[in-house]
């Protein structure tokens, strides 16, 4: 039988081929990429092309004041009070965060710097933010194809949040919400510009960063907890307060609800 050629073909893509030959190996990354894109299979092969769902994600700022809204995956994009970011995000994906970055300035090409929440000094961000920042956490159709989500004030808090399913459900039936005044509260030790630091940044033990595997809540976890008690307020924290929903609901996350 003949042989015929399988192509897979990235469309219009904006930027050096190096950027896209990184996160997708099998695909074309440039007109010349066929020593490693192009696959041969037998004449009257048999194909599927799948398409992974999406879950959908409001991101809205009901601040006051302007937030760069950040996500990993997803990037960044600034929003003024009362705007709205939909963010699509493939089902599936693991370890994800969204959070607000507060005090930032950035440049025409996108590089700068925030005073909460900065990850690594880009708009489009690439990478987890530094503390102190309010996290929304999420893993898509992971066991039994549940979503895993949950508020998280291990690495601290620096603006209010609501995390909540718009779609599909069978968790959190009102969400999961964190709007305790923790900034204007919080204990000395921790205090930090534009927020309320986390104890593991500030005192770097194992007693608060759970190095070893090792840790129980402390005062400072006690201080998260008392004031949010959906939200994550150390690294072992799961019983209360890791949420279980349908795969393939749609989320909101709102700063200052």
């Amino acid at each position: 039988m003949g042989l015929m050629f399988l192509w897979i073909l990235v469309l219009s893509l904006v930027g050096a081929p190096e950027e896209y030959d990184d996160r997708c190996p099998d695909a074309y990354s440039y007109p010349k990429d066929d020593q490693t894109s192009t696959f041969t299979c037998k004449g009257g092969t048999n194909y599927k092309v799948c398409v992974l769902p999406l879950n959908q994600f409001d991101i809205t700022n009901n601040c006051p004041y302007t937030v760069w809204a950040a996500a990993v995956p997803g990037g960044g994009r600034q929003l003024n009070s009362r705007q709205s970011w939909p963010l699509d995000v493939n089902a599936g994906t693991a370890g994800a965060r969204i959070w607000a970055r507060t005090g930032c300035s950035f440049d025409g090409s996108g590089h700068g710097r925030c005073q909460t929440g900065d990850c690594g000094g880009l708009l489009q961000c690439q990478a987890y933010g530094s503390p102190p920042n309010t996290l929304a956490e999420y893993s898509l159709n992971q066991f039994q194809n549940k979503d895993f989500v949950d508020i998280s004030l291990v690495d601290g808090f620096n603006v209010p949040m609501e995390f909540s399913a718009t779609s599909g459900g069978g968790c959190n039936k009102n969400g999961m919400r964190c709007t305790a005044d923790i900034n204007g509260q919080c204990p000395t030790q921790l205090k930090a510009p534009g927020g309320c630091n986390n104890p593991c940044t500030v005192f770097k033990t194992n007693e608060y960063c759970c190095n070893s595997g090792s840790c129980g809540p402390t005062n400072f976890s006690r201080f998260f907890k008392d004031r949010c008690p959906d939200a994550y307020s150390y690294p072992k924290d799961d019983p209360t307060s890791l949420f279980a929903c349908n795969g393939g609901s749609n989320y909101r996350v709102v700063f200052c609800p």
